[in-house]
């Protein structure tokens, strides 16, 4: 069981962390709502502010936390100099932990996934497994994937690929074919529907919006393919550079 920034010093690249979010194109949430799915993996959004400046200083801030492990407390106060000079309300220490902890959660299990299915790793360990904190805070949907293996290739993994929802803490494991019949681990296929939890029956599903893989589909530009709200925040993103 692993919190973000042990996974983070031990595993997964920074490098990978910082291109993965680096790509991603701030929009307002008022567009962001409007995008399918799939596209709103390609996009970075904050609740509350609409204008590119902000937005655009939050993904910002967000990426250079990735480069420099910088903590929270340092993005949120970052933040709050920035906003307070532009006439806004600072964010609270539950708004920093949420965006802070989710972004860049969602920035380093992209960085895990890239490793993951290289050919060479996806031989040798060939199945998954997911890993939820298994704590009080865990959320019970999660807990009841905790300990669950998948073949690496199974199609749960475009559902259940972490983070799976705000502030999400869960990762995955890989595991080689030895591993797996030492332990006795049950392979499974597709997704649970529902588990017990504590005596209880929960529904095992990811929180809303956070039921796809944004590991899996990196952001091409193709303008002409792309919805309005991103082809739009994508030429503002390209010509301020």
């Amino acid at each position: 069981m692993k919190d973000l920034f042990n996974l983070s010093n031990k595993e997964i690249s920074f490098d990978e962390a910082k291109k993965y979010f680096g790509e991603k194109i701030p929009i307002s949430l008022e567009d962001f709502s409007k995008l399918s799915a799939k596209y709103k993996t390609f996009t970075f959004t904050v609740s509350g502010y609409t204008k590119a400046q902000i937005l655009n200083k939050f993904h910002q801030e967000l990426l250079k936390a990735i480069e420099d492990g910088s903590t929270m407390k340092t993005f949120k106060d970052n933040m709050n100099q920035f906003l307070e000079t532009t006439g806004y309300e600072g964010i609270t220490n539950f708004q920093a932990d949420n965006i802070y902890r989710t972004n860049i959660q969602t920035a380093f299990q992209s960085g895990h996934y890239e490793q993951m299915v290289k050919p060479d790793v996806m031989k040798a360990r060939p199945y998954w497994m997911y890993d939820a904190m298994n704590d009080q805070r865990t959320r019970r949907s999660h807990l009841a994937m905790d300990g669950r293996v998948f073949k690496a290739d199974d199609p749960i993994w475009d559902t259940w690929y972490p983070p799976n929802g705000f502030r999400c803490r869960c990762s995955v494991i890989t595991l080689s074919e030895r591993q797996v019949k030492e332990r006795n681990l049950v392979v499974e296929t597709g997704a649970p529907v529902a588990g017990e939890i504590d005596g209880r029956f929960v529904s095992i599903l990811p929180d809303p919006n956070f039921s796809t893989n944004a590991a899996k589909d990196r952001f091409i530009p193709k303008l002409k393919d792309v919805h309005k709200p991103i082809k739009d925040a994508f030429e503002l993103q390209k010509n301020s550079k």
